[in-house]
């Protein structure tokens, strides 16, 4: 085992950050520190991890700050540099907010404040599209600090989301969802009142729903180096996704696909923003024209992006060869067969309605090029195997009771 000259630390305790921290491990040899507000089992639950620290007051602003400090100054070794990972977008904003305090503790790869803004904030994010030839949804814009009723003319049904998500969030409230899908105005009334009466006074996105199940969904992750370049591109159809009203958008399985067009096309919209990091596309497929609409760009590794290790390109190396060791890679444009799951095989066969797509499931699970990260071989926590059945048997009761 090499002597490594860095500490990975982790921001997060979910299914992401056990991503994030097996990729340091299979690579490494590391058992990395997460840091979190609670614990979760997928991570909980786990050998390979070093030590989870814990404080339920991490998403505030300056516990944050001062909370990742200690951290860096109790597992400080001579000669090596704390490499700082988020999993997910309120703590991945966190560190880009407060990037000049955590330079001083820690090294990271994250986008500038400004870029972040344009990039996060939906409303932002679409203009930049739009400037730059990327097709996105036909979408509106709603301020909830407005009085008035949407009377925009649409065609029904749309998709109402928030513009920016993290104050979303903020705000919790009875019968929230990620996304909603409406089919008159009245429901569309019903939504933005609910919404507003939550305390979320943003902008919300009201758009084009594209039609097509899960399989019209595309996934697509970039790792750009820190001098702005981008080093791997992949692209992904969606197989599954979530279909509980608060977890739409997190993919359960994808299928590795190629479409050098596109991959193109969206690297030359990261290098024209110089976007910097781990960056990860949610489009989908409009079969009315022919293209691919792009919804959002997460501004960190996502938390299916794991089939990038699977196929031999370790997360974590990307990250550790460009900050720490000062090493740029030519570009990859990821050409890989690979099926990742986190559902069991039976949920894949069974709620799997594309029947092309059902076929290269089947033919990639024959083939043995599938893998489920959370059955990472070499974590052997005694309680990890009686989790994760439960976890495959729920599943299963999950998509057999609800649609979306």
């Amino acid at each position: 085992m090499t002597n490594n000259n860095f500490i990975p630390i982790i921001i997060g305790t979910d299914m992401n950050a056990y991503n994030m921290a097996i990729s340091f491990h299979e690579e490494y040899g590391i058992n990395p520190i997460l840091v979190g507000k609670e614990s979760l089992s997928f991570t909980s639950l786990s050998s390979i991890i070093k030590t989870i620290e814990l404080n339920p007051k991490l998403p505030e602003q300056q516990v944050f700050v001062s909370f990742l400090k200690e951290i860096a100054e109790k597992y400080a070794e001579p000669g090596k540099k704390m490499l700082l990972i988020g999993t997910n977008d309120l703590y991945v904003r966190m560190i880009i907010e407060n990037a000049d305090e955590l330079k001083s503790h820690f090294v990271f790869n994250y986008i500038s404040e400004p870029l972040m803004n344009d990039v996060l904030v939906k409303s932002n994010f679409y203009k930049l599209c739009a400037e730059h030839g990327i097709e996105a949804p036909a979408t509106y814009y709603y301020s909830c600090r407005d009085e008035k009723p949407f009377s925009e003319k649409v065609m029904f049904p749309i998709i109402i989301k928030p513009s920016n998500g993290v104050e979303y969030y903020k705000n919790p409230f009875a019968g929230m969802e990620k996304v909603y899908k409406v089919d008159s105005y009245d429901e569309v009334h019903n939504v933005i009142t609910t919404i507003k009466a939550g305390g979320y006074r943003e902008d919300l996105i009201i758009q084009d729903y594209i039609p097509g199940d899960d399989t019209y969904m595309w996934d697509s992750v970039f790792y750009m180096n820190s001098h702005g370049k981008a080093e791997l591109i992949t692209f992904a159809q969606v197989v599954l996704q979530e279909h509980t009203v608060t977890a739409i958008g997190n993919y359960t399985a994808l299928i590795t696909r190629y479409n050098e067009e596109m991959m193109l096309k969206l690297k030359g919209f990261l290098e024209a923003l110089n976007y910097v990091g781990y960056a990860n596309f949610d489009l989908k497929y409009d079969e009315r024209d022919g293209k691919f609409k792009v919804f959002e760009v997460n501004i960190r590794q996502g938390r299916s992006s794991y089939y990038i290790t699977a196929c031999g390109h370790n997360m974590a190396k990307y990250l550790v060869d460009d900050v720490i060791h000062g090493q740029q890679k030519e570009l990859t444009l990821l050409n890989e067969k690979f099926l990742f799951t986190v559902v069991p095989k039976i949920v894949l066969k069974k709620f799997v309605s594309n029947q092309e797509v059902l076929k290269d499931v089947k033919a990639l699970l024959r083939a043995g090029k599938y893998g489920n990260p959370l059955f990472y071989k070499k974590d052997r926590h005694f309680k990890r195997k009686l989790y994760l059945f439960a976890r495959q048997v729920n599943y299963y009761r999950k998509y057999k009771n609800s649609t979306w």
